[in-house]
């Protein structure tokens, strides 16, 4: 990328989101949720109201609800829904496209991408567990070609909270991310090799646009369902969505308590 110009824009004209203080304090805080059925108890726990006049783009379907608490300026975004189909636009390029836009228009200091996941019991992993995520990768993206297949993996760290992770007394493990609710044998392999504990459709996409505009990113998955168990991965899903994104949203309200009023360093 070119340096930026002295009016915060690229060569290409697109605004370059201002860079992190880690000693000022925390003022807006943009979580990035894939489903509404994830987003909507945040939204109402805190009485978050959609805006109508999105600065997230026009004619698009993506969501943006927002609010003040105490100190904290809360957005949620959402994909929103595909407008053939009339579902939630999960995956990695619906997350991509919005954490990107989220940044350029909301100029966030961090970003909390919550949602919920598939968890390995083998790795201490129970239905509804909420975890902070200690880094990502992706387990699709096979290119068996020296440094292509370290690219393919995509390995990047969340950003460090250990203040954060001891308040709230929360595990912690390794998330992969890929654009299928169940797990070939190629994608079982790569989950293994590279230690995950974790498996969404998400988190790893988020990281890497966070990482190329250099916003801090943490995450925040609750386990509905178990790779590794004895139940058909998205019957376990549905059954278990209601009562685990009730725990996601007690675990991050406790996280915007503890984040309010403080600084990045503070985490």
């Amino acid at each position: 990328m070119a340096p930026p110009h002295g009016d915060g824009s690229s060569d290409m004209g697109i605004p370059l989101p201002a860079q992190s203080d880690s000693t000022r304090p925390i003022s807006t805080v943009v979580f990035v949720i894939a489903m509404q059925a994830e987003a909507l108890p945040l939204v109402n726990k805190f009485g978050l109201s959609e805006a109508t006049d999105s600065p997230l783009g026009k004619g698009l379907p993506w969501v943006l609800y927002h609010g003040v608490h105490n100190d904290l300026r809360i957005n949620v975004v959402c994909p929103g829904r595909d407008a053939a189909l009339g579902i939630d636009s999960v995956g990695t390029v619906p997350a991509s496209l919005i954490t990107f836009a989220s940044i350029q228009a909301l100029q966030p200091d961090i970003i909390v991408n919550a949602g919920t996941c598939g968890g390995f019991k083998v790795k201490g992993a129970n239905i509804g567990d909420v975890f902070l995520v200690s880094d990502v990768v992706f387990h699709d993206r096979r290119i068996p070609i020296p440094m292509f297949d370290l690219y393919g993996v995509g390995l990047r760290q969340a950003f460090s909270t250990p203040n954060l992770l001891k308040e709230l007394s929360m595990k912690i493990g390794r998330l992969s991310t890929g654009d299928s609710l169940d797990m070939s044998t190629q994608d079982e392999s790569l989950i293994i090799a590279n230690d995950a504990t974790l498996k969404d459709m998400e988190g790893a996409a988020v990281a890497y646009v966070a990482d190329l505009l250099k916003v801090p990113v943490i995450f925040l998955k609750a386990v509905t369902d178990l790779v590794d168990g004895d139940k058909p991965t998205a019957e376990e899903f549905l059954l278990n969505l209601s009562v685990v994104t009730a725990a996601l949203e007690e675990t991050a309200t406790r996280v915007i308590n503890f984040i309010n009023g403080k600084n990045l360093s503070d985490l």
